[in-house]
């Protein structure tokens, strides 16, 4: 590989890491050319990068960066799974692919400029899709306010109820008044009869 060739592949890789929400770090040894294309296909379906680079230019990429604690674990062969968007989509792709290829061992992973062990690999990827989480925070978020709310509008609920109950108990309380009740009217008196003269 030349310098310049070199150079070009350091500056992509460090702004692919400035770039990433999660970097997940696996070892490939032993995976066939048919498994790492569909490696590459699965991180690239969840808006990611799978990189295979040499860890010495990798590490040049994230020295005196806030990536910087995972050069340690930059050693031996190495897939850097990087996620752009969903760093939850990423870890669970990473670990489905963990359990289904098993030559494919995930190492540790880069989360916010901390490294997370393989434990806390599984326990990222267990956590709901971000749409989900957001969607259960603005629940969170809003039931203060309604509960709020139903607390301000139960005084006048409870007069309204009142109100009615009152209306309700003097309508079943009071008779109807009985209506008047009519004469007969009287007959026309029949005519007397006249003698004929």
């Amino acid at each position: 590989m030349k310098r310049a060739e070199k150079v070009q592949s350091v500056e992509t890789l460090q702004d692919e890491f400035g770039r990433a929400s999660v970097t997940v770090l696996a070892e490939y040894r032993g995976l066939t050319a048919l498994q790492m294309n569909r490696l590459r296909r699965a991180v690239r379906k969840a808006d990611g990068r799978c990189r295979v680079a040499k860890n010495r230019l990798a590490k040049r990429a994230v020295t005196d960066t806030a990536n910087d604690k995972v050069v340690p674990l930059l050693r031996g062969p190495l897939a850097l799974l990087m996620g752009f968007s969903d760093p939850v989509a990423m870890a669970k792709i990473a670990i489905k692919l963990s359990e289904e290829m098993p030559k494919f061992e995930i190492r540790s992973a880069l989360l916010a400029g901390k490294v997370l062990p393989p434990e806390e690999v599984k326990a990222l990827a267990s956590l709901p899709p971000r749409e989900v989480g957001l969607a259960q925070l603005l629940g969170l978020l809003q039931a203060p306010a309604s509960q709020l709310l139903r607390t301000l509008n139960e005084p006048a609920a409870q007069l309204a109820r009142l109100v009615d109950a009152l209306a309700k108990r003097a309508g079943a309380g009071a008779e109807p008044e009985p209506a008047a009740a009519e004469a007969p009217a009287a007959e026309p008196a029949a005519p007397e009869a006249t003698p004929e003269s």
